[in-house]
Formats: structure tokens, sequence, C-alpha cells
């Protein structure tokens, strides 16, 4: 038995056992993707954009849960601030408690590879502020937190109402 070699186009053409070639038939035409004239709007809004979680966020609650911080609150404030994407909200026992639990948070963090950009009130020790990329942590007495109430202040501004 001979074989003979022919090309891809000789095959196709030629008569007898081939492999269906695969054509597009004249009434069935290939249909394009439709495309828009106007450009997509992209919207900045919280709800809108994906949530996509801070590598910070995690460690920072992971710290505060270890170092049994109590009533832990986390917002999300995209879209109202462009300080931060979260900020995290606890309380602590006593102005040393306070303390530990910054540390730890500021601790843990730099164990992740997030390092603080700012830490603010050690010394005073009724309010402790966390500043990590992304997300900023307010570690306050129940006195402290009751006073400035900043649940409230960033629940109102996002609803888009003043303050009661």
């Amino acid at each position: 038995m001979k074989k003979t070699s022919t090309s891809p186009r000789a095959r196709r053409s030629s008569p007898g056992k081939s492999a269906p070639a695969k054509s597009r038939s004249p009434a069935a035409p290939r249909k394009a993707a439709p495309r828009s004239k106007k450009p997509a709007k992209t919207s900045t809004s919280a709800s809108k954009r994906p949530a996509v979680v801070p590598p910070a966020l995690p460690v920072v609650q992971a710290a505060l849960v270890d170092m049994k911080a109590v009533d832990i609150r986390v917002l999300d404030v995209r879209g109202v601030s462009d300080v931060a994407d979260y900020m995290v909200i606890a309380s602590g026992t006593s102005d040393r408690h306070l303390r530990s639990i910054a540390d730890r948070v500021i601790q843990m963090a730099k164990a992740a590879g997030q390092r603080p950009l700012g830490v603010e009130g050690e010394q005073q020790g009724e309010w402790v502020l966390v500043d990590l990329p992304d997300v900023m942590v307010h570690v306050m007495l129940p006195r402290t937190r009751e006073f400035y109430q900043l649940e409230h202040l960033w629940d109102a501004s996002r609803a888009g109402r003043a303050p009661a």
C-alpha cells in the first residue's frame, strides 16, 4: 500500500474519506459582541465597589480578639472618607488595657508586613489611634467612646443626614 502525502488544502477539497471541515454556513453568520458608544460609568460609592478587604483588617481583628477588646465594630467608610477604607472601633477596660491592645495591634501588623503610618494617644491612655494602610483603629475607654460616638458620626454621614 502506498501512502501519499497531501497538503492540508488538498485534504479539505479532496473527495472521499476526510474529516468534516468546520465551516460557517451563510445562514448563520458569526455575531460580534455589541459595543456601546458610551464609556462605562465607574462609581466610587462603597455599596457599588467590590469589597476588597485590605490585608491589615484581619490582622487587626485577630489582635483585638486576642487582647479581649470589648465591643469591636468594623465600619466600611469607603466612599465617605479618603483617609481610610475601614475604621475599627473597640473599647478597653482601663488605660493599661488600651495601651496593651494598641501595642498588640502594632506588633501583629508589623509581623504581617503592615507598618503603622502613625500612632497617637498612647501617653494619655483614653483614646489610642493606630493608623495602618487603609485601616484606622480607634481603641477607647467606654466613657470616651460614648462621648465622641464615632459609630453614629460615620453612620450618619454615610446615610446623608445630620448626626442626632
